[in-house]
């Protein structure tokens, strides 16, 4: 399919035509997205860690590429979550932080709240968050559902209230889908000892573990419709916490050594219960001869938290500006129809997931403004330029993180800081760790990066902090 686009200088894609047909519904192949909860880019076996086991995950990755700079669109969940289901910037579509559930909230969900957070004795004023994201924007399973996919959601969706969960946004089926962020209980029935639970996934049998509940979903998912094509959102609730596991994998566990700062039994429990999910999802589709017509991205929403994980030797964790904080692990496989077992080391992000997604099964992309770009030429094995990546958190959060926006522009990274120290600039090829901060010594850098993320951020209509008076 040929299509006409333009790209601007802050990267975004605006679609003006498309000119072919879409392939027959028989052609079309199938594409499952599974999405891990605060995974953190060394937390797999295939990407270096010596303490999980993750064969299957492994697995995966050797029948296809492996992206060594991938991206999360935030440090924090619902943002990226977001910007997966768009191909948008969080900035652009104005959720940069973490939705709050209606339990979390002391307003009705039905009303936005006020349009800034006062923040005590904090120096800044900040954009309040949204409850949900807007119902305008146009998601994976409307792009796909129109051109015939069955669509499903299975697992975390954390993007808004009843009124927006998935089968509001263009998913057919949505099973554990809801505003929560979290379990409150992985083990059945789901709920603590005030009822608090998921409304939409009734319990089954006593004791059974989430993670095995979901795969266990999904398997049944794909033996439905196996004879239609689909695009399945699987978002597993792990690994965020409250950190909990079956016993015996926990056990298994204990018995290890504490290997490059990775120690947690009961987080590595968790992370070989997913793996095993992705087995199960794979040896459904082989089962049912759809594994070589079927697309499979495997990633994370975000940076590994500290504390259940090390991220060494990208510097700090979930929530943080730096690479350990919004470096994720991304595998992207369809057995015969791209390349084996390979790295690449091009930066991507999850904005790129949308358009991607639609250039591998000849989908049309949305008449309007996305932020990612295809990158299923370099999935196949053709060269690809660097494009700028970005991101904007215009919020405080726990461990002394302040509101910050951020430019990685080849290999150098700017993060400019709305409280503090104005400027840190990195040189992420000699410096992947971002142990020097370069700023103060390369101020011509400094100000060209600044300057392109400043227009960058006007394009998006970033909502910004602002000092209080």
């Amino acid at each position: 399919m040929i299509r006409k686009i333009i790209c601007s200088s802050v990267g975004v894609v605006t679609v003006l035509t498309s000119v072919s047909q879409p392939q027959k519904l028989a052609e079309k192949p199938n594409v499952i997205v599974f999405l891990a909860d605060d995974l953190g880019w060394h937390d797999l076996s295939c990407t270096g860690s010596r303490y999980f086991e993750t064969p299957n995950i492994d697995r995966l990755a050797r029948s296809g590429v492996r992206f060594t700079n991938a991206y999360a669109a935030c440090a924090v969940c619902s943002p990226t979550r977001a910007s997966i289901q768009t191909g948008r910037y969080p900035a652009r579509l104005g959720v940069t932080d973490w939705i709050r559930a209606r339990f979390q909230v002391n307003t009705p969900l039905l009303k936005a709240p006020q349009p800034f957070e006062e923040n005590g004795s904090q120096k800044l004023r900040t954009p309040s968050n949204p409850y949900w994201m807007e119902l305008g924007e146009t998601t994976l399973a409307e792009v796909f559902r129109k051109s015939g996919y069955f669509t499903g959601h299975i697992g975390k969706w954390h993007l808004g209230p009843d009124d927006f969960y998935p089968e509001k946004q263009g998913y057919d089926l949505n099973i554990a889908g809801c505003d929560m962020g979290q379990p409150v209980n992985y083990f059945d029935p789901y709920r603590d000892e005030k009822g608090v639970g998921f409304p939409n996934l009734k319990p089954r049998k006593q004791g059974e573990f989430l993670v095995d509940r979901l795969a266990d979903e999904l398997k049944t998912v794909i033996k439905d419709h196996h004879n239609q094509p689909f695009f399945i959102n699987m978002c597993d609730y792990a690994v965020h916490t409250p950190l909990m596991a079956k016993p015996d994998l926990v056990n298994k566990y204990k018995q290890k050594p504490t290997v490059d700062g990775q120690k947690n039994p009961v987080y590595a429990a968790m992370i070989e219960s997913m793996d095993q999910a992705v087995g199960l999802m794979m040896q459904t589709l082989e089962e049912n001869e759809l594994l070589e017509n079927t697309i499979i991205i495997f990633l994370s929403d975000n940076g590994g938290l500290l504390g259940p994980t090390d991220n060494s030797p990208l510097r700090s964790g979930k929530g943080f500006p730096y690479e350990g904080g919004i470096r994720i692990p991304m595998i992207v496989s369809w057995k015969g129809k791209v390349m084996e077992d390979q790295q690449i080391d091009l930066p991507v992000s999850t904005i790129d997931v949308m358009p991607t997604l639609c250039g591998l099964t000849q989908t049309p992309i949305p008449e309007t403004e996305i932020d990612g770009r295809d990158i299923s030429p370099a999935i196949k094995g053709k060269k690809m330029k660097n494009a700028p990546l970005y991101w904007h958190f215009p919020h405080y959060r726990v461990g002394g993180v302040v509101p910050y926006s951020i430019i990685r522009d080849g290999n150098w990274k700017l993060i400019r800081n709305y409280e503090g120290k104005r400027f840190e600039l990195y040189d992420l090829k000699n410096d992947p760790s971002e142990t020097t901060d370069l700023a103060d010594h390369m101020v011509n850098r400094v100000e060209q990066l600044d300057q392109k993320l400043s227009v960058w951020l006007n394009s998006v209509h970033a909502r910004m902090p602002e000092l209080k008076k």
